[in-house]
């Protein structure tokens, strides 16, 4: 699994529209809109680093309204989140 987070800046009035265009690609599992430099932050999940290269040329950057971006490649990820997860399958919230 590869795994990335790329930084966006969007033209102001397109950050919704972009961020909810990046949501429905496969291989995004997540799309943040945040405060600071950088307007949203996707979070991608894909199996191999073609697949990354595809994604993020062919298809992130091709959506219009983003202006700019920096995709940081993850070496390793260390997550709770994934792993608490697992486990909470069945159990109710109280």
């Amino acid at each position: 699994m590869v795994s990335a987070v790329v930084l966006l800046k969007c033209e102001r009035n397109k950050i919704n529209a972009v961020a909810e265009t990046l949501a429905d690609l496969k291989g995004i599992s997540e799309v943040f809109s945040v405060a600071g430099r950088y307007d949203l932050v996707a979070i991608l999940r894909v199996r191999t680093n073609e697949a990354l290269a595809n994604l993020v040329t062919n298809e992130m950057l091709q959506v219009d309204g983003i202006l700019d971006s920096e995709t940081l490649i993850a070496f390793k990820v260390f997550s709770r989140h994934d792993l608490e997860s697992m486990f909470e399958i069945g159990f109710e919230s109280e």
